[in-house]
């Protein structure tokens, strides 16, 4: 019977031998045993009269239990009838919850070996003095444990699916930044190629007329000197004339002849700049058409990075003007990105030397311009104050501060239209201006020792902010 127990057989079963009561008593604590079985028990324990189950000491002797017994006969008459009658019906134990051992039922689980074991292993030297606990409690514990584990990798599952998102929606981000740049790089050397194509055009007009004019000039020439060259020969076969005469009448006809001999007739000469001027054409040719191309093109000293940007701004195609809007974009959740700060950093980012920027703020009612470390936080919104690794001014409620802590209140004579930025990574200065009377604004004097970038913050929506492009000048090295 030790090896295959019908269900509801388990709660007639003594804890012992598994097999049905056989006499049964209960200790003090309330567990039953067959009476033998406990005797034996108590036999190999010596004096240590505990509890097979509970290990509770029991002082008094078991009391035999006439209900349990009533209901073991009761049951194993029943057993008898339906073994006779429908074998088919019993359900047996699973037998991996049986020892290996002993052939009893794995009742308890030892929590120092973590593994499940039966009543006589516990009395056994390998687990005599190990903590246990019924199987069923195991179980339980094993199962929140699961489904904390379980918890935890949904968890992380939900993550990796958001992670797998954003990475999808970033290669279609990145495809639309590479078509972006591509078309605004074609238009940009479309702009090029026409003035290019412009220049060659009109400089080749130049050369045409210049051609023409001097190609005229040396066909004039050329007919005065056919005519001076017929009326020279006309000469010449006069005096070949006059020499073939005889007698007399070379005489007669002497003064005529020397008066054609001796005509005046002047050498040729060409008059200089007859020529065209290959070195003005030619001379520095590229230079020359490069210092005329900065008249159409401009320079802005900071570009916007579209990365850092948060995604309620957006950004002129040329990426030197900044505004607020009330519709969120759909960008990647990049590292770089400021999000829920509307904020955008400039490029590119300085490490030492002197920089200078300015930032056109026209009417624009809210606005924060200065510099920013490259640690500063972007995924959550923070003052744009020095601890926080800003140093910048800005205009909040008709109001100009600097952002130190605590802020600084500025009170200026004029509302500037545009801010100059002036900085000195070595020294540790970012000053700023207005370039309208070269205003002093303010200046911090904080040692900086990690990459900074040009800072941008905006809250108004009508007005841009807009870097200003630099003007450009062209000097050769007088090495004299």
């Amino acid at each position: 019977m030790a090896g295959r127990l019908s269900l509801p057989q388990v709660d007639l079963s003594c804890p012992i031998c598994c097999d049905i009561f056989r006499d049964p008593v209960v200790l003090k604590c309330s567990h039953s045993f067959c009476a033998t079985c406990l005797q034996s028990y108590w036999g190999r324990r010596g004096n240590n009269r505990d509890c097979p189950l509970c290990r509770s000491q029991s002082v008094d002797d078991p009391v035999p239990s006439l209900t349990l017994r009533n209901l073991c006969e009761s049951y194993i008459q029943e057993s008898e009838g339906l073994e006779e009658t429908d074998t088919a019906g019993e359900l047996y134990c699973d037998p991996g919850e049986m020892c290996p051992l002993h052939g009893e039922r794995l009742k308890l689980f030892c929590l120092t070996d973590r593994e499940a074991i039966c009543v006589v292993c516990h009395t056994s030297r390998k687990h005599k003095q190990h903590d246990c606990c019924p199987v069923s409690e195991a179980v339980m514990d094993v199962k929140e444990k699961i489904k904390t584990a379980l918890s935890s990798l949904q968890e992380k599952r939900d993550a990796f699916d958001k992670m797998k998102k954003n990475y999808e929606d970033t290669v279609v981000h990145i495809e639309v930044q590479a078509r972006f740049v591509e078309r605004r790089t074609r238009e940009e050397f479309e702009k090029l190629h026409n003035f290019l194509q412009a220049e060659e055009e009109a400089r080749m007009e130049v050369l045409r007329r210049d051609e023409e004019v001097k190609s005229q000039a040396m066909r004039q020439k050329i007919e005065e000197m056919t005519r001076n060259i017929a009326s020279v020969s006309e000469s010449i076969q006069a005096l070949e004339e006059e020499i073939a005469l005889e007698g007399i009448s070379v005489l007669h006809r002497c003064k005529s002849t020397q008066a054609r001999a001796n005509c005046s007739v002047e050498n040729p000469v060409m008059a200089p700049g007859a020529l065209i001027d290959v070195a003005k054409f030619l001379g520095s040719l590229s230079f020359n058409v490069w210092r005329k191309m900065h008249e159409i093109v401009e320079y802005t000293p900071v570009t916007l990075d579209p990365n850092t940007a948060a995604p309620w701004l957006i950004l002129s195609e040329d990426l030197t003007s900044i505004c607020d809007s009330e519709e969120k974009q759909k960008l990647p959740d990049n590292p770089e990105r400021f999000d829920p700060d509307t904020a955008v950093l400039g490029r590119p980012g300085f490490t030492s030397g002197k920089h200078v920027w300015e930032v056109n703020v026209g009417e624009n009612t809210a606005w924060v311009v200065g510099v920013a470390k490259e640690s500063v936080e972007r995924k959550e919104k923070v003052s744009s104050v020095l601890k926080n690794g800003y140093l910048s001014v800005y205009f909040y409620h008709k109001m100009y501060f600097a952002g130190t802590s605590p802020l600084t209140r500025l009170n200026l004579k004029r509302s500037p239209k545009k801010i100059r930025v002036q900085l000195d990574f070595d020294k540790g200065r970012v000053s700023f201006y207005d370039p309208h009377d070269n205003t002093h604004i303010y200046t911090f004097k904080h040692a900086i020792t990690e990459k900074v970038f040009p800072y941008f913050w905006v809250g108004c929506q009508q007005c841009p902010l807009k870097i200003e492009p630099q003007e450009i000048v062209i000097k050769a090295i007088d090495n004299c």
